[in-house]
């Protein structure tokens, strides 16, 4: 059985939903992320740097875009060792057609630590899909084998019954690796 690391980065406080902007405890990311872990067995890890983002939705993707477009990465703040895993399933919201610039911070400092490893990209979003982000992925991890990625609707993630019912899609993004 593959040793698997679900690793991701996730913002809490206001996100974009269909029904208009509201504040949440734990991001939609961090649901998709446990729930992939509870059904593969596998260890947590979340990214977290020294940048702190605001709180309003609005502000927040402002600051995301500006980050984004300077090239910035902020400090890595909590460490973790890939190399014992074969498999790392790495998670993140759409921020600008991409990943959140924390997750890429963590992605270029563990590069050579990826080489060789099966990752499977995961992501919410409101519309957006993967975007760019998996062309980003390939680019940051380029020694790594990326799988087909699992893409959910945040409201969708947020939500324990809609995730729940997300359970056979869940299971099919693993099954590449069992």
């Amino acid at each position: 059985m593959a040793k698997i690391l679900v690793l991701y980065f996730s913002r809490a406080d206001e996100n974009y939903y269909p029904n208009g902007i509201h504040a949440v405890a734990e991001g939609n990311t961090a649901k998709l992320a446990q729930a992939i872990a509870q059904v593969s067995g596998a260890d947590l890890f979340v990214v977290q740097t020294d940048h702190h983002y605001p709180k309003a939705y609005h502000a927040c993707t402002e600051e995301a875009k500006k980050l984004l477009a300077q090239g910035y990465r902020p400090h890595l703040t909590a460490d973790c060792d890939v190399s014992p895993y074969d498999v790392i399933c790495v998670g993140y919201p759409i921020w600008w057609g991409t990943m959140p610039t924390d997750l890429m911070a963590f992605l270029e400092q563990h590069a050579a630590d990826f080489a060789g490893k099966k990752v499977l990209p995961f992501c919410t979003h409101e519309g957006s899909h993967f975007d760019r982000s998996l062309k980003d992925l390939e680019h940051l991890l380029p020694g790594a084998q990326i799988l087909a990625g699992l893409d959910m609707y945040g409201h969708v993630a947020q939500d324990a019954r809609l995730l729940k019912g997300q359970a056979a899609q869940i299971e099919r993004f693993l099954s590449q690796v069992k």
